[in-house]
């Protein structure tokens, strides 16, 4: 059963054809493929491209806990790249849906991705987060000032002085599950550097600790103009490098993300089949 692994700055997914997989399968296997030690290992799966009546393509993207999410503009950017070196688009920009919107993209002949990922909401019936309608700017968790965020799939942006991997690995889980949350949320710990960039540290919501994501650095910048410590072209340095994230003054953002191949081969239904002694 054939499959494409690819990243952009270190978080990785799996691409799992739907002209060679069926649904079901995916669903049923996700966590065990994207299982580092009994799996190929991945921060998530890509199925399609499957049909869509407004886009050219549609994809489904799955966390390694099973659990699927709204939107990823590292999946999409690395299904976009797939797409491409599959021969199924050129140079010219095509539209993906998701469950969490359409998304347009553009594949450069080097195989770089730009996604135009959407429009940024502050408002907690959209994100969502409990409590009365309003945008949720500095409100108060734990010890740390939020404002929280969607870009088709809701995220949590905490500001902080410092930042570190050990920062999110220890509070992130904890922000991620809070019951303020609904759906649980994305959590990303930032730090301003100037008015053109910011540093943050990613939890991501049924994957963990992430070097990458393409959606929190939208989500992160987003809050950084809103709250007029940024300008609205921002360099986002994650723990795997840097994304550039452009906004205009409805909040439509604009990622170029660098994608690169790693691997492609076949997955033996042996390791699908849980075994004990």
């Amino acid at each position: 059963m054939n499959y494409a692994k690819y990243h952009v700055l270190g978080n990785d997914y799996i691409v799992l054809p739907s002209s060679i997989w069926s649904e079901e399968n995916v669903m049923r296997h996700t966590a065990t493929i994207c299982h580092r030690h009994y799996g190929v290992g991945s921060d998530g799966v890509l199925f399609g491209p499957l049909p869509s009546k407004k886009c050219e393509f549609a994809v489904r993207i799955l966390n390694p806990d099973g659990s699927e999410a709204e939107k990823s503009g590292n999946g999409l950017s690395i299904f976009s790249r797939f797409l491409f070196d599959q021969n199924m688009v050129g140079q010219k920009s095509f539209q993906l849906e998701t469950a969490g919107g359409t998304v347009l993209s553009t594949v450069d002949i080097n195989g770089n991705v730009a996604l135009e990922i959407g429009q940024v909401s502050f408002r907690s019936d959209k994100i969502p987060v409990d409590g009365a309608v309003r945008e949720v700017i500095n409100e108060k968790l734990q010890n740390f000032t939020f404002c929280a965020a969607t870009v088709g799939n809701p995220h949590c942006v905490v500001l902080c002085d410092q930042i570190s991997p050990q920062l999110a690995m220890e509070y992130g889980p904890i922000v991620e599950n809070d019951p303020r949350f609904p759906n649980r949320t994305n959590v990303q710990f930032m730090k301003i550097i100037n008015r053109n960039n910011i540093r943050i540290e990613i939890w991501e919501r049924g994957a963990g600790y992430t070097l990458a994501s393409g959606t929190s650095s939208t989500a992160a910048a987003a809050v950084a103009y809103k709250l007029g410590l940024c300008e609205a072209e921002i360099t986002v340095t994650v723990p795997g490098g840097k994304v550039q994230v452009s906004l205009d003054k409805d909040f439509v953002a604009t990622l170029k993300l660098p994608t690169t191949k790693i691997c492609s081969g076949i997955i033996d239904s042996e390791s699908l089949q849980r075994k004990t002694l």
